[in-house]
């Protein structure tokens, strides 16, 4: 081999041994960017204005239950009663928060299929901790956003109790909520909320129904239900010939009040952080609040001649319940408009309309809660805004593309069906458990123990001493 073809070998040899190192310089740099961008991967960290916030909400919704409802529908009910009713809420705060911590988080918020969650995965709430759940809420521990979903499960089947006060078994009524919270409650909870449910817009869910606080699943399903609990047990004996006016009604308005300023834990709060959305909830929830006192207030003095205090309640009450499912994606004039229509058409379902379809809701569960967060959920289909929530413009994906949400026909068309859905399962669901119940147990008391009332028959004591 001559002299020039060993330099061009050694060439060769010179060149390969570059690239090579090259290449291997290139692929350890390219791991050790990999290995480096493992291990920095920023991991969920606790905000602690949020935390706070979240908290804070937490005990401001457990307080619309009590004393907020409590002394709402204590006041409203006849003296011998007044115990009765509000043990109805005042029991729940303990056997919901016995559910939830056994089996009722887990069967709404762990994954599992389009329609409940695996009540396994977090059984005695196993894993539920200091650690955010990224899915839900990453800001706050995983432990803060249980507790204050379990506020929500608390007061929702507290709120049916209205429609049967005066003439309900305290056992049954035990009963069918702890059931009726397992079947309807939980798994309607998990379609809305939970990821992968079927309404679910912003976690994997099928049709996108936007319900920021609980319009279908608080209101409208314990509405639903109060409407066939008291049309199953029956009319209180003498309505509505004999006169059955509240006993104090300075009790429901401080009830009122406390309701109202829960309420901004219950909407404000949902938005799981303490950031722009919830400043823009908390505006939506008074202004709508508000609207609907007024609406209500002008056509009770427009169609009866005086405006009742008690009316203004109600109207306040209605507003609130109105706004509940479109508190987080709504402007503050849409919201005050949602309010005003809501204040009217509650007022004529709990006169006109109950009065047409002759059934005793003993506290208008039915026209107040279910008919005002059905308009609610019907309103924010044409008034949803990506300006107050943009998220709902870029988050929803349907065959690899991005949906918006923003109001429309399409987006109606889904909260009907929201609310259809909704209106179906608490109906079927609870005329079932009823059934159920009634069979085994029976859902009222005798006629003597209702005239003697309920405070003494059902618990052995009185509001008031003689």
């Amino acid at each position: 081999m001559n002299f020039a073809s060993m330099n061009q070998i050694h060439r060769v040899r010179n060149k390969l041994l570059f690239c090579s190192c090259t290449i291997l310089f290139l692929l350890m740099g390219a791991t050790a960017n990999a290995g480096a961008a493992e291990t920095t991967a920023p991991p969920l960290t606790v905000n602690t204005g949020d935390n706070a916030w979240l908290l804070a909400s937490s005990a401001l919704v457990l307080m619309m239950t009590a004393p907020g409802l409590i002394l709402f529908y204590g006041g409203l009910v006849r003296t011998k009663n007044v115990l009765s009713t509000m043990m109805h809420s005042l029991i729940l705060m303990a056997m919901v928060s016995t559910l939830w911590m056994v089996f009722g988080y887990s069967l709404a918020f762990a994954d599992g299929n389009a329609f409940f969650g695996n009540p396994l995965t977090h059984l005695f709430l196993k894993g539920v901790g200091a650690a955010p759940n990224g899915d839900y809420a990453p800001t706050i521990p995983q432990e803060t956003f249980m507790l204050f979903q379990m506020m929500f499960a608390i007061i929702t089947p507290a709120l049916i109790s209205g429609a049967v006060a005066e003439r309900v078994k305290f056992s049954a009524y035990v009963v069918f909520t702890l059931v009726w919270v397992t079947l309807i409650y939980l798994p309607l909870c998990h379609m809305v909320w939970g990821k992968g449910g079927y309404f679910n817009w912003a976690l994997g869910g099928k049709i996108p129904v936007l319900d920021f606080a609980g319009g279908t699943v608080v209101h409208i399903s314990s509405g639903v239900s109060a409407l066939v609990f008291a049309v199953m047990i029956g009319k209180r004996s003498g309505f509505p010939r004999e006169p059955m006016v509240p006993h104090n009604v300075v009790l429901s308005l401080a009830g009122t009040g406390l309701l109202w300023v829960g309420w901004f834990g219950f909407n404000a709060g949902s938005a799981l952080n303490a950031g722009g959305l919830a400043t823009s909830a908390f505006a939506a929830t008074h202004f709508s609040a508000a609207a609907a006192a007024l609406s209500w207030t002008l056509v009770e003095w427009k169609f009866k001649g005086k405006p009742s205090v008690l009316g203004a309640a109600s109207g306040m009450v209605a507003g609130l319940a109105t706004i509940t499912p479109a508190s987080g994606f709504v402007s503050i004039p849409a919201a005050f408009c949602i309010g005003l229509t809501g204040g009217v058409v509650c007022y004529f379902a709990v006169t006109e309309l109950k009065r047409m379809l002759h059934y005793d809701d003993s506290l208008d569960v039915f026209g107040v809660h279910c008919m005002g967060s059905i308009v609610g959920m019907l309103l924010l289909g044409f008034l949803a805004n990506t300006e107050a929530n943009p998220a709902i413009a870029t988050t929803f994906m349907k065959g690899g593309a991005v949906v918006s949400l923003a109001g429309g026909t399409a987006q109606f068309f889904n909260q009907c069906i929201g609310v259809v859905f909704t209106t179906v399962l608490a109906a079927a669901g609870t005329f079932i458990i009823l059934k159920v119940v009634d069979w085994t147990m029976g859902l009222r008391v005798d006629q003597e123990e209702e005239s003697v009332g309920l405070d003494l028959s059902q618990h052995g004591e009185r509001a008031y001493s003689e």
